[in-house]
């Protein structure tokens, strides 16, 4: 196990009453102050909060988790662990964030995934609903069938076994149909507003706080989905009682009628496994207004030439959606909401930064404001 862990197996068998707890789970946030953050045995008394990474970490402590043996074996030597988060290579990090700083905010573009990255996992202890999930046709044969269909495509969609062209022709069948039965079912607007309303969706603590400061910096965020944007935008509506600038949403587009009623999608169809920035055609900002926007934004080709990434997602595919993106340097950031000991190599792996445990926007928020710091 290498250095950092054993620092922290010291810190937690000092005397004092503590021996017990390297035993213990310790929980994000959870309060630390009888033990000493130390970066080594060599060096002692440095303290790990004057490290340049030091804030993706929670404050309380900078102490190794109890999934720590989970990165045994290929473990990358310079990961760094704290409770609630790891950085694969804070050196690596660093430089990245030093080229992006340098580049200024005009280069910035932040890409992110809307269900179980921007909106929580868990609410209350319970699995939170998702955009896909949340949608009631107000017609219970029509809503059965799409579950019907969700329970045959699903296993496809995640089984290895199935070659990437196949299963990419699978998904866009399991799209066509469902699209093909909410037009069927007639689907109205105010069933998406009522479903919205009635669903136990929520985002994280700290989005609308990044939201604002990416807004105030005229950093474009891209919210990628495989779902429907008219319920993403409705869900912003609903929930952060606003519209963002900045916030455009790339997703499947419906067309309503005068009375409300769904008539047909527009373009092409976005499922999981072509949400990317070839999709950007597709993308409109957040809007007042129910329906399709009607218009072509002229800010996506220029969206195209901002080379910085942040990039943030819940899922190891979820980096796909900077395909198409022609980049120089890309953060990536992954949330690890659920099945962490088995997924948590996996995730460090992929990521330059993976969040445990549902946890909140405060640690992204903190790194954008080192990356696009106010101008002197």
């Amino acid at each position: 196990m290498f250095e950092h862990t054993r620092v922290a197996q010291l810190i937690l068998m000092r005397p004092g009453g503590h021996r017990r707890l390297h035993r213990t789970t310790i929980p994000p946030g959870a309060a630390s102050t009888a033990l000493t953050p130390i970066h080594s045995l060599r060096h002692r008394r440095r303290n790990l909060l004057h490290f340049p990474f030091a804030s993706l970490f929670p404050p309380s402590a900078f102490l190794l988790s109890s999934l720590a043996p989970c990165l045994r074996g290929s473990m990358n030597p310079k990961t760094m662990m704290a409770p609630g988060v790891a950085v694969r290579d804070p050196e690596l990090l660093e430089k990245k964030k030093a080229a992006i700083r340098s580049a200024g905010p005009v280069n910035v573009q932040v890409i992110a995934d809307f269900d179980g990255t921007l909106t929580k996992y868990w609410i209350n202890g319970i699995r939170g609903q998702t955009s896909h999930g949340l949608l009631q046709q107000g017609n219970q044969v029509y809503d059965a069938k799409r579950q019907a269909l969700y329970e045959y495509y699903h296993p496809l969609e995640i089984s290895p076994d199935i070659p990437i062209e196949e299963k990419t022709k699978l998904m866009e069948e399991w799209w066509e149909k469902t699209h093909g039965l909410l037009i069927e079912g007639g689907l109205t607007y105010d069933a998406i507003k009522r479903s919205v309303s009635e669903s136990t969706i929520a985002f994280r603590d700290g989005v609308v706080e990044l939201f604002e400061f990416l807004e105030k910096r005229g950093v474009p965020v891209l919210v990628f989905s495989a779902g429907l944007a008219d319920i993403i935008e409705e869900v912003f509506r609903q929930k952060l009682h606003r519209s963002f600038e900045n916030i455009k949403v790339v997703s499947n587009r419906m067309v309503f009628d005068e009375t409300g009623r769904l008539i047909a999608f527009k373009g092409k169809t976005i499922h999981v496994l072509n949400k990317n920035e070839h999709a950007l055609d597709m993308a409109a900002p957040v809007h007042d207004n129910f329906g399709d926007p009607n218009e072509s934004d002229p800010d996506n080709s220029l969206v195209k030439k901002r080379t910085n990434v942040l990039l943030l997602g819940d899922h190891i595919g979820d980096l796909g959606m900077s395909d198409g993106l022609n980049y120089e340097n890309r953060v990536a950031i992954g949330f690890l909401n659920t099945n962490t000991e088995t997924s948590l190599q996996n995730y460090v792996d992929a990521f330059d930064i993976v969040y445990l445990n549902d946890g909140s926007m405060g640690g992204v928020l903190e790194l954008v404001t080192q990356l696009c710091p106010q101008d002197p």
